[in-house]
């Protein structure tokens, strides 16, 4: 997993699975500390499993009790299917799609 710090935005790319959900908290959190608002694109991630997205729901959750936000961007349809399923869908926020790119 490959995280990279673009202003208030991370940008993860390879497989969010397991193994790579403590580096991922961690920038997280992390990255959560300086900024308000921050944004993690998940353009480049090419698998996901359920632990990670249980890190994305838990973060939302901790980011907004301590005033900040967090919102996801890039999310392929297997992630979008994989946080229905879960019924995590409706503890994060994702980035709206730009209409007629």
């Amino acid at each position: 997993m490959d995280i990279v710090a673009d202003g208030p935005t991370l940008v993860l790319s390879g497989d969010f699975d397991v193994r790579s959900t403590p580096e991922v908290r961690d920038a997280i959190y992390d990255h959560l500390a300086g900024h308000e608002d921050v944004v993690l694109d998940l353009t480049e991630v090419g698998a996901v499993d359920l632990t990670a997205l249980r890190l994305l729901a838990v973060a939302t959750l901790v980011a907004t009790r301590e005033g900040h936000h967090m919102v996801l961007r890039g999310c392929g349809p297997a992630v979008r299917r994989l946080l229905h399923l879960s019924r995590l869908r409706s503890v994060v926020e994702l980035e709206r799609d730009a209409v007629g790119a």
